[in-house]
């Protein structure tokens, strides 16, 4: 299944892109419904609730009055957390149990207020962010709601800045004003989720394009994913996208260091799991002596195209990917010899379905440029 985070600031909308996204066929599984659940009349949780913050949080029929919780859980942060080690490991365990009933084919789209705060982003294929501003937001809980305004302004103070919410936003979402269409959004979702069950992987034409500001937050985003699948391995992110101001196709690719082929054989598994599926075995274009050999694995997400290799950490491709990025970054003569021919290559391919066209038409450029890296990499050890 395709798992998606779904999160926001309290006031945001996210109630509403979730029931767009129901519309559509997504399975939801609602944080805020689950925290109910397992604070009702009868569970251990309302019971360890009543013992840390007193009887009073209990109207008279032995349910919990959710005002006076709140009132006392959020006065300080200590009361939060206390609050927040009661419900989150039982909401942890039944949020598990709800993914495992959905169906194998399903977008499971989890609605969690605090993902970012619990730090959970690379644990989703992808984490769609809605966005309102903080006056709206506080308009929103006051007008429609009937919230108290200093509580509302507490809970939003409370929770992730809008800064760390864009951080480990895929996808974002304003819902200030108009409510967002999702009808693209949810095409990605269902071609993402297909790619996954069937192991298969996002391609495209080398189109090369200029220099994105947003790649290397999508990138650090994205090797988080790698790693957490990988078992917390070393994870880089390499080529054209990863040189600052470089034109690019735009495709992300990353190294992950391995012990050996049998340990990237291992991890085949994990990765197309978290969506990057295994493509093959490949050895990289032979530049001097020592190991060339890797595995090759790609994005699923057709809304994100990804290049993931497998190299044996120190060996002889493994040292290049990186020798060659970092002279790239240094050398701003190189940078635009590199990036000019990118462009014309990419006009002259512009019908080459796999790009591989593309890449043999550079390789008399990257033969020349082996020699300068390696004079690069001399002076720096000097």
């Amino acid at each position: 299944m395709l798992r998606v985070g779904l999160t926001g600031g309290i006031g945001s909308g996210k109630s509403t892109i979730a029931r767009l996204l129901v519309e559509r066929g997504a399975v939801v599984i609602d944080a805020d419904k689950l925290a109910r659940e397992v604070l009702e009349p009868g569970t251990d949780g309302l019971r360890e609730v009543v013992k840390a913050f007193g009887e009073d949080v209990l109207n008279a029929d032995g349910t919990l009055d959710r005002a006076v919780l709140a009132a006392k859980a959020f006065a300080t942060e200590e009361a939060r957390q206390t609050l927040n080690g009661i419900t989150h490991p039982r909401i942890g365990a039944l949020t598990g149990q709800r993914m495992a009933e959905a169906p194998e084919d399903a977008v499971v789209v989890h609605d969690i207020p605090l993902l970012v705060e619990r730090d959970m982003a690379a644990f989703y294929h992808l984490v769609i962010v809605v966005f309102a501003d903080s006056a709206t937001r506080l308009e929103r809980l006051v007008g429609s709601r009937g919230m108290d305004r200093q509580d509302a302004e507490k809970r939003i103070a409370a929770q992730a800045t809008d800064e760390q919410r864009r951080a480990v936003a895929d996808v974002w979402l304003d819902n200030s004003g108009e409510v967002p269409d999702v009808t693209a959004l949810w095409d990605r979702l269902v071609g993402f989720e297909k790619n996954v069950r069937a192991q298969s992987y996002a391609s495209g034409q080398p189109v090369v394009v200029p220099y994105d500001e947003t790649w290397p937050a999508q990138a650090s985003r994205i090797a988080r994913r790698i790693g957490l699948a990988a078992g917390g391995r070393r994870v880089e992110h390499i080529g054209s996208t990863s040189v600052p101001g470089l034109a690019a196709k735009d495709v992300l690719d990353f190294q992950l260091a391995v012990e050996d082929m049998e340990t990237a054989d291992g991890l085949r598994d994990a990765l197309a799991q978290a969506g990057f599926p295994y493509v093959g075995p490949y050895e990289d274009t032979v530049r001097g002596e020592g190991v060339w050999d890797k595995r090759l694995h790609a994005g699923a997400d057709p809304g994100r195209r990804v290049n993931l290799h497998l190299r044996v950490e120190g060996a002889a491709n493994w040292r290049w990917a990186v020798d060659f990025r970092d002279w790239l970054r240094h050398d701003a003569q190189a940078r635009e010899e590199y990036a000019n021919l990118k462009l014309e290559l990419s006009r002259r391919f512009a019908a080459d379905a796999d790009g591989f066209a593309y890449g043999e038409a550079k390789e008399p450029w990257m033969v020349a440029a082996a020699r300068r890296v390696e004079a690069y990499r001399g002076g720096q050890a000097s």
